[in-house]
């Protein structure tokens, strides 16, 4: 073990004689900016298919109703405008209901989305489907209106597993609550 010591003492003081305080700061500085901006390159979104990232292989799922367009299994359908996680349209349930084996939270977080249908806009309660881990299927993350965290249930950002038997995140789905009121003029 003193030989490990011996050895670890003369490298260090052999990088101390070589390097300067402001070289390492230097490299240290240019390490934790080039980490900052990996995680903005484009090549997750590109990858994905769809312009909010998810979506892409599976076949579309329509409603079949003309009032509710669009395709429920992509990122874009009208009613995903505040989500953030994975469609439980693509992990085995729909848009409004939980895959099976999972449990829906009571606890929730809203959004108002458009209907191009009639061009009215609903209010949506986005709920999360807990009890198993994650489908990793068809992720989603659309951020139209969302609010800070001391706004919470106008935020995307919390695990709203907390009012289930099991805090462990497996979708969301977005159900309509009702027709959004005029804004008083």
């Amino acid at each position: 073990m003193a030989g490990f010591d011996k050895w670890t003492e003369r490298l260090t003081r052999g990088i101390a004689r070589g390097t300067s305080r402001r070289s390492t700061l230097a490299w240290l500085g240019a390490t934790i900016t080039g980490a900052a901006v990996f995680p903005v390159l484009p090549v997750a979104r590109a990858a994905s298919g769809s312009p909010h990232g998810g979506g892409g292989g599976h076949a579309p799922i329509s409603s079949g109703n003309p009032q509710d367009p669009g395709d429920q299994a992509a990122c874009d359908y009208w009613r995903y405008c505040a989500i953030d996680g994975f469609l439980c349209s693509c992990c085995g349930g729909s848009v409004s209901t939980c895959p099976p084996g999972t449990e829906m939270s009571p606890i929730t977080w809203i959004g108002t989305c458009t209907n191009p249908a009639d061009n009215r806009a609903y209010v949506i309660s986005y709920n999360d489907c807990c009890g198993t881990s994650s489908c990793g299927q068809c992720l989603c993350n659309r951020n139209e209106g969302d609010r800070p965290q001391v706004r919470p249930q106008s935020n995307n950002d919390y695990n709203w597993c907390l009012g289930t038997e099991s805090s462990i995140y497996n979708c969301s789905t977005a159900v309509i609550v009702g027709v959004a009121l005029d804004a008083p003029k």
